[in-house]
């Protein structure tokens, strides 16, 4: 065994991740010259370049590719083993990164940190929000939040919250300047607070009931967002018509400081998931991470 490329493994690994020198660096807490030089040694140890290197970006040789396939899976190993070890000895700690969409953030994520804190507290859970619905496996997470119909099929799904309603809110003052609309067409009228997607990059048209069926609604107005934690604050600012989740607003619809606009109109979505690799399901500390989210689900203490 090259124990010298051993000990540099994490170092490759965090670079194919991160694309970045730098990123990997940040992430490991060394120098970006540090990781260059352990991934020139790495490749003049096996003898092929791992990575292609522009002033701009960082990718896999082939070669690149086929080590970091083999190698990935080997460390996941190592990892996992170590984890039924700590569990073993009821100490769960390092590091547990989750990828999220920002409106996660504001549905009920909060106490299941705080409950995580309680039980484990060695370990880390880290908190991405990302709303361009990332491949959680590609960018090195161990496992993702989504609403329901955004989940891959291949990929192991647990219930965070329960079914939401989407839909429409705006602030007195708006309702008072402006008024409020009747029918699904009034829209078009007001000032709606619309939605860029990250991903794809369109413009999000509202998804709406009407008359039993389910209907898509281009919208437009003064702003335009692409984080409905924002959409909801102008809302509250008296900007325009929001569209967001039930359970954002709950406060401020039961303090009158938001007014539901049109509620015949709202959908019901799935709610949020908790999803990951059904290989990863092994690892304790996202075992331990589950349990805190049924646990929470469930109303339990």
């Amino acid at each position: 065994m090259d124990r010298l490329l051993l000990a540099q493994l994490p170092l490759v690994l965090a670079v194919a991740q991160a694309k970045s020198f730098a990123k990997a660096g940040a992430e490991l807490g060394i120098g970006a010259s540090a990781v260059s030089h352990a991934i020139r040694s790495a490749e003049l140890r096996l003898g092929v370049p791992l990575f292609l290197r522009t002033t701009r970006s960082v990718s896999l040789t082939e070669a690149g590719e086929m080590f970091i396939s083999a190698a990935a899976h080997a460390f996941d190993e190592i990892d996992a083993a170590a984890d039924r070890v700590r569990a073993a000895q009821g100490d769960i700690t390092g590091l547990l990164r989750i990828n999220a969409p920002r409106v996660a953030l504001h549905m009920g994520l909060t106490p299941i940190l705080a409950e995580m804190a309680r039980r484990h507290p060695g370990l880390t859970v880290e908190v991405i929000a990302d709303d361009k619905l990332s491949d959680v496996v590609a960018e090195g997470f161990d496992a993702g939040i989504r609403l329901g119909e955004m989940i891959a099929q291949d990929m192991v799904a647990v219930r965070m919250s329960p079914p939401c309603r989407a839909m429409m809110v705006a602030s007195p003052r708006y309702i008072e300047e402006h008024g409020t609309p009747g029918t699904i067409s009034d829209l078009a009228a007001h000032n709606c607070i619309g939605y860029r997607l990250l991903r794809s990059g369109a413009v999000y048209d509202w998804d709406l009931r009407e008359e039993d069926r389910d209907i898509k609604v281009p919208v437009s107005g003064t702003a335009r967002v692409s984080d409905s934690a924002y959409a909801h604050q102008l809302a509250l600012s008296g900007v325009g018509i929001a569209y967001v989740f039930d359970a954002q607003v709950s406060d401020d619809l039961e303090r009158g400081d938001l007014v539901e606009i049109l509620p015949q109109a709202s959908i019901m979505e799935p709610g949020l998931f908790l999803y990951f690799p059904r290989r990863a399901s092994d690892a304790s500390k996202l075992r331990a991470f589950v349990e805190v989210v049924r646990a929470n689900l469930a109303g339990e203490k």
